[in-house]
């Protein structure tokens, strides 16, 4: 999501006449777009702040922050940037620079209507929707950008059309809940239904979707796996604990059986498909049996990939009040012994697919070898390809895996 709101502020500062510039020593305008879930995001702008404070005593410089900003975060972040916007306003952003003012006014989802200025010419990110009304413990995004609110559904179908008809081959769907698609408005198709419409569109090209919540999915979106012939075979569900009570502190209206059983239904429905997940380990208050209960879950629900965060409070959210008892050195080891779990079963998936042939989506080429994604979400290091392959997709015979990656050749 924050890259694809950088995308769209590109194309306000392109229409200003600036362009984008890939060193910071380069640059007249920086623009920080902030993080809605973990501090550390939030540290690593403090510490940019004071080189960009010292860049200024040297020359013109302005920095502007926007995205999930907190209102504790904005107070102290106004004093060290000259400019502290509302990313739902950046239409209004011509206006803000002129003045180094924040507008009072709030345009809902109308800075998605922007086109942007999109990094790659074969994949793209398309919003459907923004905000979110889930209220997780952790989690600033209801407070930063407002419950939810989709977009129309003609507009992402003309989004969608017109980057296929350009060439595109891979469309990431993106919400904070793409699940709740449609519920803000009456007049909507849900995000089954939006599936289906978008997979109707002509053309060769890949369909995924992010972050999809546990407790909306519905069996009509499950069975798109299969009724979708463009919608990849792969699944981002984060499940977050694996303790139900832990679950209940977070906020996340779901149960660890319920999650479970999900994943059950959707491996009954498509048996070959990848899951990953999101896990925050070291949640204030979770103990030893519950850091053990989500260690079962990982033995039990054998993940292809997760991406497993230590705790860290976020100003503003409700779990900041929380008294955050896991000391950093256990939650250094809760994490690791999660990523020694997963290592174990996504090299057990990944050979699976030695021998195979496989689809792949060339996205580079480095040092003499093609890199893409098959559309289970696989990295693969391609040998026998040139950079000419780049934003094509390829056939590609699997020869090596490890943990992380597989190996293989061209067809």
């Amino acid at each position: 999501m924050n890259n694809s709101d950088a995308e769209r502020i590109e194309t306000v500062l392109n229409g200003l006449g600036y362009k984008k510039t890939g060193k910071e020593k380069d640059a007249d305008l920086i623009v920080a777009v902030a993080c809605s879930v973990r501090q550390a995001a939030i540290d690593r702008i403090h510490g940019k702040v004071r080189n960009w404070q010292r860049e200024k005593q040297k020359r013109k410089l302005v920095t502007v922050l926007t995205g999930c900003v907190l209102a504790t975060d904005k107070k102290k972040f106004t004093e060290s940037f000259d400019l502290v916007f509302n990313i739902e306003n950046l239409t209004l952003l011509p206006e803000m620079l002129h003045s180094m003012k924040e507008t009072d006014v709030r345009e809902r989802g109308k800075y998605l209507t922007l086109k942007p200025m999109h990094s790659s010419g074969f994949q793209a990110l398309v919003p459907i929707m923004t905000g979110c009304n889930n209220f997780c413990a952790y989690c600033a995004v209801p407070f930063t950008r407002g419950r939810e609110y989709s977009r129309p559904a003609e507009d992402i179908i003309s989004e969608v059309k017109e980057l296929v008809e350009n060439g595109c081959k891979e469309i990431t769907l993106l919400g904070q809940n793409v699940n709740s698609y449609g519920n803000d408005k009456k007049d909507l198709p849900n995000f089954a239904e939006l599936l289906s419409k978008i997979n109707d569109i002509p053309g060769d090209f890949w369909i995924r979707y992010i972050t999809s919540h546990p407790k909306d999915m519905s069996q009509d979106l499950i069975k798109k796996f299969v009724q979708c012939s463009k919608v990849c075979g792969y699944l981002h569900l984060p499940l977050q604990a694996g303790s139900s009570e832990v679950l209940k502190n977070m906020n996340r209206n779901y149960t660890y059986e319920h999650y479970k059983n999900l994943i059950e239904r959707v491996r009954a429905v498509k048996p070959n498909i990848a899951i990953s997940t999101d896990i925050i380990v070291g949640f204030p208050g979770e103990t030893i049996e519950q850091f053990e209960d989500t260690m079962e879950a990982f033995k039990d629900l054998k993940y292809d990939m997760a991406y497993i965060a230590q705790y860290s409070p976020r100003s503003g959210t409700k779990a900041a009040s929380f008294d955050d008892n896991v000391d950093k050195k256990e939650k250094k080891r809760r994490l690791k012994v999660l990523t020694e779990i997963l290592a174990g079963t996504a090299l057990e998936k990944n050979k699976k697919y030695v021998g195979q042939t496989e689809k792949v989506l060339a996205e580079k080429f480095e040092k003499g070898l093609l890199f893409g994604h098959t559309d289970s979400f696989k990295l693969v290091a391609i040998s026998g390809g040139s950079k000419e392959y780049v934003g094509n997709f390829v056939q590609v015979i699997i020869t090596d895996n490890n943990p992380w990656a597989l190996e293989g050749t061209m067809v």
